[in-house]
């Protein structure tokens, strides 16, 4: 998610200059500052997406090192000899 500054002091000062008593101001910024936050929290489906991809990168790691073990242990049965 993308990062937006937000200048509050500014922001405030420039709705002063349009006309905007202080307390309206302020309570304009608040409400944007608001939802600012609220729209950066993850929804339900981002983190079900999250889910999945650590899901697929935790099995393709688990293969993966079945696949390696299984070599090393070819590999020590060709050196030591396989067991009778």
């Amino acid at each position: 998610m993308a990062t937006i500054t937000f200048d509050t002091q500014q922001f405030i000062e420039t709705l002063q200059k349009g006309d905007f008593s202080e307390v309206q101001a302020k309570a304009l910024s608040t409400a944007i500052k608001d939802v600012q936050r609220e729209s950066e929290l993850a929804t339900k489906s981002d983190l079900g997406e999250m889910e999945q991809r650590i899901e697929v990168e935790l099995i393709e790691w688990m293969a993966g090192l079945l696949i390696a073990q299984t070599a090393l242990l070819v590999a020590l049965f060709n050196l030591v000899g396989a067991p009778s």
